[in-house]
């Protein structure tokens, strides 16, 4: 490795990744942006990860090799302090970055457009052969809102400057959630975030994926993650987006979305219309033209009042 700092420092966790890796070091090494450094931490793979990774001796490319497993925040967490770049990019060992990918964000970056961004991405199911665009929000206010009801950035496809991430670590007892963690505490610290509207990598579905397998406990960390950022909104996370009865929604709903939008100045129609249906029980039969009306008018009343005046926090 060359003693100059690189300017982009790549980081990858790998655990048993030999199917999937190569191409995906290969993505990094084909950018059109060439001043990266590409960090690889191998985190005790029991497979061929290690002699896969092994075979790619570009002097860009930095190599750890743990003995043992020691999870992916300890390793994330790792790699963090490894990076020697102004800029930290992620990309995990199962996905492909799309050659114009670091060019692309670090001109955006580097424009003073946003702290942190990720982007657009195309999803790949392994099973079906299929591939299908991403639907994002772009914005600062959006994702901000958005983070109260799900992830609205994609971990693999972020890069943002390096003392952002070296400021704000990964959780122990986050785990597979560890990056929502990450990003809620980022936006309740007041940094800019974005998202590009050009695609930036594949973006891979397969059974093995991390986030498949460990879907259930995920789903209770992330549950937790989500009270404790509207708790830091200044919110009463008792009104936590989640379906209920219409007599308690049309109490609830509103009072959560009048709060977003005075505490996040410019949230869109469209995130609010997306936040309020996660109040909204799908399938109403009869009633359906009834629970978009309601849908309507409240997304309506919550986006004029964010355009009104200052934000309070």
């Amino acid at each position: 490795m060359s003693q100059q700092s690189p300017l982009v420092s790549v980081l990858m966790p790998a655990y048993n990744s030999d199917k999937y890796i190569a191409q995906a070091i290969q993505s990094i090494l084909n950018q059109t942006h060439s001043n990266f450094e590409l960090c690889i931490i191998n985190d005790g793979s029991t497979d061929n990860t290690a002699a896969v990774i092994d075979q790619f001796d570009d002097p860009r490319i930095v190599k750890v090799n743990h003995s043992e497993n020691r999870g992916l925040v300890a390793s994330r967490n790792a790699l963090i302090e490894m990076a020697r770049g102004q800029y930290i990019a992620y990309l995990d060992n199962d996905d492909i970055a799309f050659p114009d990918r670091l060019e692309k964000q670090l001109a955006f970056l580097e424009a003073g457009k946003a702290d942190l961004c990720s982007g657009a991405y195309e999803t790949y199911n392994e099973e079906t052969g299929k591939r299908r665009k991403s639907k994002e929000r772009y914005t600062d206010a959006d994702i901000k809102a958005l983070i109260s009801v799900y992830c609205p950035l994609c971990n693999p496809a972020v890069m943002g400057r390096a003392e952002v991430f070296k400021k704000f670590r990964y959780k122990p007892g986050n785990d597979h959630a560890e990056d929502y963690s990450m990003w809620q505490e980022i936006a309740l610290a007041g940094y800019r975030l974005a998202n590009l509207k050009d695609k930036l990598i594949t973006y891979r579905l397969h059974p093995k994926q991390i986030s498949r397998v460990a879907n259930a406990s995920a789903a209770i960390i992330f549950d937790r993650c989500r009270a404790d950022y509207i708790r830091g909104l200044g919110i009463d996370p008792e009104l936590c987006p989640q379906k209920m009865p219409a007599a308690e929604r049309i109490i609830k709903a509103p009072q959560f979305l009048f709060a977003m939008n005075r505490r996040i100045k410019g949230i869109s129609f469209s995130a609010n219309y997306q936040i309020y249906a996660r109040f909204q029980y799908r399938g109403n039969g009869v009633w359906t033209p009834f629970t978009r009306l309601e849908r309507l008018v409240v997304t309506l009343l919550a986006t004029l009042l964010g355009k009104l005046g200052e934000p309070q926090r």
